[in-house]
């Protein structure tokens, strides 16, 4: 999804602060963290082994192709370089959203403006994300393919994170970047630069990716089956045998941060594009001076011992005591279809707290779960159709469970039984043989029935439900059997007529 540029080449002078980051509190913007500092993103994974398929993915990707960092100050094409953020406070007005994907999308409201910056450009044609961050209630708003609507914001996707907590996306469910993973905390933003360190992984793109992701990443976007392609979330680093020395002293707090947090793939794209945030104190000459960095300088690391639990982001730290074992909070049952303001009861393995859709408790649109777990399905079916119940584990606030519900209307009740055709009185009766036409009369004719005079069907004429007239010809004397057929298939029961010769025929 990213394109490439070229980079404008302007003189700006850095002045890298002494102080850097403490890397056990991890990154922040503002007064809020960037995930906790035990956060996978913000977990350093430079012991960490080298994954056996690395050397396949370095090649796939490509071992010849430098690194290229995807901002930078000044503008291409008429709009800043990098992916864009705002920062807003708790009071910032939030905008309804409706989603391509709305599936896989938070249902918002979002507390972007309409006036935040979109990446590319108010005109561009690319991803489009717009993101802020409210940095009194630290939580963070994403949307891809971002459009402004006046008073809403159309888009492709949409997530909304908590920075304070660990929560992943639902499995399977993409967010404003096709590996389901947060844009914000992947961003180089300049302040880190000036603060002397980045303390957390880099987001980047590479051109192929296989249908498959590693944690922490939710969702692939890729068909591709081959062995040689890596997932969404597979994480690299810069090898420690980098020297890094020869660089401009803020690529190298770049460089020094790929090899102690490495990257993760985010989406298709270029090859090797690190994303950051465009800022005016970015000198792009010496950005430019990254693609000096081969891929084949990189290696794939193994971050699957980090991982506590596959739905949080909480990470064991290198180093550190080994964690508690985590129970992964299961939901029973995992699917159900509920009619509209019908109840359904769920249950957890364990003591969790209940949301839906990502909303504690829900609401009247998407349902209301109280603390028992007792879903109550709105009066209405939602769009979409399909909610999320998730399941919170008390104990281990990170790890969650979920439960799909498909919202349906009852079905309409049935129409009453529509009665059989009767037959009430025949005339004439008797018939005389010969050619004759017949009145029947009776009740539930439907146009279109058919009078059966001896077994054989009979030209006949609707003239309402109580009245038909039917034509034809006998030889036959006697008592004979007179039904009507409707198209309904149900018959009447059978009236006899007697037919008799013309006394003039005698």
């Amino acid at each position: 999804m990213s394109s490439s540029r070229r980079h404008i080449n302007r003189g700006f002078l850095v002045v890298l602060s002494s102080v850097a980051l403490s890397q056990a509190q991890g990154p922040q913007i503002g007064n809020c963290p960037v995930f906790p500092a035990d956060h996978i993103w913000n977990t350093p994974i430079d012991t960490l082994p080298v994954a056996a398929n690395s050397s396949t993915y370095i090649n796939t990707i490509g071992a010849g192709i430098g690194l290229h960092p995807d901002f930078g100050s000044g503008t291409w094409d008429g709009a800043p370089i990098g992916i864009p953020f705002i920062t807003v406070p708790g009071t910032q007005t939030k905008y309804p959203a409706t989603f391509t994907y709305a599936d896989e999308s938070d249902p918002g409201p979002y507390a972007i403006p309409m006036s935040a910056p979109i990446e590319g450009g108010s005109t561009s044609t690319g991803d489009r994300h717009a993101i802020a961050v409210d940095t009194d209630n630290c939580i963070l708003y994403e949307l891809y393919s971002a459009y402004p609507e006046g008073a809403s914001w159309s888009a492709g996707s949409g997530a909304i994170f908590d920075l304070k907590g660990y929560a992943l996306r639902p499995a399977t469910w993409t967010s404003a970047d096709a590996a389901g993973l947060p844009i914000f905390p992947g961003l180089v933003r300049y302040d880190e630069i000036a603060a002397g360190e980045i303390s957390h992984a880099l987001r980047f793109t590479v051109p192929q990716t296989e249908k498959a992701y590693v944690w922490p990443a939710r969702h692939y976007a890729s068909s591709l089956t081959g062995a040689q392609y890596p997932p969404m979330g597979t994480r690299f680093r810069l090898k420690a045998s980098f020297d890094v020395s020869p660089y401009p002293a803020e690529v190298q707090v770049i460089l020094r941060a790929l090899q102690k947090y490495g990257m993760m793939i985010a989406d298709n794209g270029s090859a090797w594009y690190i994303s950051g945030a465009p800022d005016a104190r970015w000198n792009n000459d010496n950005l430019h001076q990254i693609g000096g960095v081969l891929g084949s300088s990189f290696e794939v690391v193994d971050v699957s011992s980090l991982m506590i639990d596959p739905n949080s982001g909480q990470a064991h730290q290198p180093g550190g005591p080994t964690p508690p074992v985590v129970t992964q909070v299961v939901v029973t049952p995992s699917s159900a279809t509920v009619l509209t303001s019908a109840q359904q009861k769920f249950s957890a393995n364990q003591t969790v707290t209940w949301a839906v859709n990502g909303v504690a408790g829900g609401n009247s649109q998407v349902g209301l779960i109280d603390s028992t777990g007792l879903y109550t399905a709105p009066a209405t079916v939602p769009n979409p159709a399909t909610v999320t119940v998730q399941a919170t584990s008390a104990g281990t606030p990170g790890s969650t469970g979920n439960a799909a519900i498909t919202i349906q209307a009852p079905a309409p009740p049935p129409p009453p039984p529509v009665p059989a055709p009767t037959i009430a009185s025949i005339t004439p009766n008797p018939l005389r043989v010969g050619s004759f036409t017949l009145t029947i009369n009776g009740t539930g004719f439907q146009s279109g029935a058919v009078v059966k005079f001896n077994g054989a069907a009979l030209k006949t004429s609707f003239l309402s439900a109580s009245k038909l007239q039917a034509t034809g010809s006998t030889a036959k004397t006697g008592s004979l059997p007179v039904q009507v057929t409707n198209p309904d298939g149900q018959t009447s029961a059978t009236y006899k007529v007697t037919s008799e010769v013309s006394r003039r025929s005698r």
